[in-house]
C-alpha cells in the first residue's frame, strides 16, 4: 500500500510537470486569447476540463485494466499443494474510489497551469516571449527529484530482489535439489501396521534403488523447508528438571534412513553416518548439525561421543556431526537440528529421496511405475526437490515480481516525468536558444544548457533514491533469501538503469532544443 501510494504520487507529479509544459508551449496562444478579451475565467475552465478529461480518460484505463485482471487474481491458486485461493471482488465503492482518486490528482496537479495562466501578463508574453527562466529550485524540481528517487528505491528493491531469487535457486540449503525427485507418502493413510511399514519403507527404498540411473536413495519422515517442521526441546546430559523453560534449546527434529545424507547431498563433517545396526535393539544415537554442536557442546569435536536428553528423559549420543542447512524457511538464522535414525524411531510418514541424472519426466514415470507395483491402493505423490521448494520461495518470488511490475511502473513514471521537465525547461527558452545558436553557440553548449538543470535533478534523485534503496534492502532480505544490496551488478544495474532512463527522457527535448532555426524562431517571436 505504501508503495502503491508513492506511486501515486509520482503520477500526480508527473501531471504537474505535463500540465506546466504544455502551459508552457500555449503560454502565446492564452496571452493572445487573453489580450482579445476573453476572460481569465474561461481559460481556467478550459484547463481544468482538460485535465480532468485526461484524468478520466486516465482512470477509466486503469479501472477497465483492474476489472480483467481481479478475476484473475481470484482464480490464482498460488500454492500448488493447498487448495488455497483468496478471492477478491471489488464492489462500486472500490471503483468509485479508483476514479475519486484520478480525477482529485488530476485537478490538484491541473492547476499548476492554472496558476500560470492566471499569473502571465499578456503584454510581456505577446511582447518577449515566454522568456526568463527562474535559476533557484521550484516545488516542481523538488517533486520530480522526489519522482526519480522513488523510481530509483524501486528499481533497486527489484534489482536486489531478483539476484537475491537467482542465488536462492543456486544455493547451499545443506542439501542439495538439483538432480533429486521426492517421493511423498503416508503408509498409515494406506492402513499398514506399524510393523508392516519399515518392511515397506525397505521395498520402497530397494524398487527405487534398482531404477537404472539412480545414483542415491533414501528415506526420511520429512525433509527440510518442507513446511513439516517437528520441533523438540534438548536438554544437557545430567539434567533432572525436564521442563521446556529449562530447555537448552529448541530443535528440529528428522528420522532418517541410512545413506539419507549421501541422498540429500549433506555433508557429515565429523563422525560416522547411519548404518542398519542403528536399529532399536541398539542404543540411541543422533547426527546434529554444526549449530547444534556449538550451542550444546561448544565445538565438534566436543560434540562426537557426547550425550544429551531429549524432553522423555532418553539419553541420546551424538555419533556425526552435519553441516548447517535451512529447516523453515529460507531467511531464518542457522537453528540447531539433530537426525534420527528411522529405524529407532519409525514413522508412517515417508519421503522418499532418489537422486539421479536421468531427465526428470523419465524419472517421474519409472518412479510410478514402482510404486504402483508394490502396491497399486498407495497414495503418493512424486516431483522434483526444486517443485517442492515452491511453496517457501512463494513469497521471494511474490516480492521479486510484485517490486518488478512497480519498478516498471516507477521507471515508466520516471521518464515521463523527466521529460515532461526538460520539455518545460526547452519550451520556455527557445528564443534564447536561437539567439545563442544565431551568435554561434555549440550544439553542446546549447545542450548543456537545455538539459543540465534536468540531468542534475536526475543526479540527485537517483543517489537519494539509491541510499533509500540500500537501507530497504535490510528489510526485503527478511522475505528474499541471499538479498543484499552490496552487490556490483545491483549497484552498476541501478546507475545503469537511471542513466538510461535520462537519455532517453530527454532525448526528445535535447533534439527539439538542438534543432531550433534561429530565422524561423525569431521571425515568429
Amino acid at each position: 500500500m505504501l508503495l502503491a501510494g508513492l506511486i501515486l504520487l509520482a503520477a500526480c507529479a508527473n501531471l504537474g510537470s505535463l500540465f506546466a509544459a504544455r502551459a508552457a508551449d500555449r503560454s502565446k496562444e492564452i496571452a493572445l486569447r487573453l489580450a482579445l478579451g476573453s476572460s481569465r475565467g474561461r481559460i481556467v475552465r478550459q484547463l481544468l476540463t482538460e485535465a480532468t478529461m485526461i484524468s478520466l480518460a486516465g482512470g477509466l484505463v486503469g479501472v477497465t485494466g483492474s476489472v480483467w485482471l481481479l478475476p484473475w487474481l481470484s482464480a490464482w491458486q498460488p500454492l500448488p499443494d493447498y487448495p488455497i485461493n483468496v478471492p477478491v471482488n471489488p464492489d462500486a465503492t472500490v471503483y468509485g474510489v479508483a476514479l475519486l482518486l484520478a480525477l482529485v490528482s488530476g485537478l490538484l496537479f491541473g492547476m499548476v497551469p492554472v496558476r500560470q495562466a492566471l499569473a502571465s501578463n499578456p503584454y510581456q508574453v505577446i511582447k518577449s516571449g515566454a522568456t526568463g527562466v527562474a535559476r533557484r529550485f521550484t516545488l516542481r524540481d523538488l517533486l520530480l527529484a522526489g519522482q526519480i528517487a522513488i523510481c530509483a528505491v524501486l528499481v533497486t528493491a527489484s534489482l536486489v530482489a531478483v539476484r537475491g531469487l537467482m542465488r536462492s535457486l543456486h544455493s547451499n540449503f545443506g542439501f542439495r535439489a538439483q538432480n533429486a525427485m521426492l517421493v511423498e507418502t503416508d503408509l498409515a493413510m494406506a492402513r499398514y501396521s506399524a510393523e508392516q511399514q519399515p518392511i515397506m519403507q525397505r521395498r520402497m527404498l530397494d524398487a527405487a534403488q534398482a531404477i537404472s540411473g539412480v545414483t542415491a536413495a533414501a528415506y526420511a519422515d520429512r525433509v527440510p523447508l518442507s513446511l513439516d517442521s517437528h520441533f523438540t526441546n534438548v536438554f544437557v546430559d545430567g539434567d533432572t528438571d525436564l521442563k521446556a523453560s529449562k530447555a537448552a534449546a529448541q530443535t528440529t527434529v528428522y528420522d532418517v534412513s541410512p545413506g539419507y545424507f549421501h541422498a540429500a547431498g549433506t555433508t557429515l563433517l565429523t563422525g560416522r553416518a547411519f548404518t542398519l545396526h542403528d536399529d532399536k535393539s541398539s542404543p540411541r544415537v543422533a547426527i546434529v548439525n554444526q549449530q547444534f554442536a556449538r550451542q550444546l557442546f561448544g565445538s565438534m569435536e566436543k560434540a562426537i561421543g557426547g550425550h544429551y536428553k531429549i524432553r522423555d528423559g532418553t539419553r541420546i549420543e551424538v555419533v556425526g556431526v552435519a553441516e548447517d542447512g535451512k529447516y523453515s524457511s529460507l531467511a531464518e538464522d542457522p537453528q540447531p537440528a539433530m537426525f534420527f535414525p528411522i529405524l529407532q524411531s519409525p514413522s508412517s510418514d515417508t519421503w522418499l529421496l532418489v537422486r539421479s541424472n536421468r531427465d526428470p519426466g523419465e524419472l517421474t514415470e519409472a518412479l510410478n511405475n514402482s510404486m504402483r507395483g508394490l502396491d497399486p491402493g498407495l497414495p503418493f505423490s512424486i516431483r522434483t526437490w526444486y517443485k517442492a521448494l515452491d511453496t517457501v520461495l512463494f513469497p521471494a518470488r511474490v516480492a521479486t515480481v510484485s517490486l518488478g511490475v512497480l519498478g516498471g511502473l516507477g521507471a515508466l513514471l520516471a521518464v515521463t516525468g523527466i521529460f515532461g521537465m526538460a520539455a518545460y525547461w526547452v519550451s520556455k527558452r527557445l528564443l534564447e536558444f536561437g539567439i545563442r545558436i544565431a551568435l554561434g553557440a555549440q550544439r553542446k553548449e546549447v545542450l548543456r544548457s537545455a538539459l543540465g538543470r534536468t540531468l542534475r535533478l536526475l543526479a540527485f534523485g537517483s543517489v537519494v533514491g539509491l541510499v533509500l534503496g540500500v537501507a530497504g534492502a535490510k528489510v526485503l532480505s527478511l522475505i528474499v533469501y541471499q538479498a543484499t544490496p552490496w552487490d556490483p551488478a545491483v549497484l552498476g544495474g541501478v546507475v545503469l538503469t537511471m542513466l538510461l532512463l535520462g537519455l532517453l527522457a530527454a532525448w526528445i527535448p535535447a533534439l527539439r532544443a538542438l534543432a531550433t532555426d534561429p530565422s524561423t524562431l525569431l521571425r515568429e517571436q
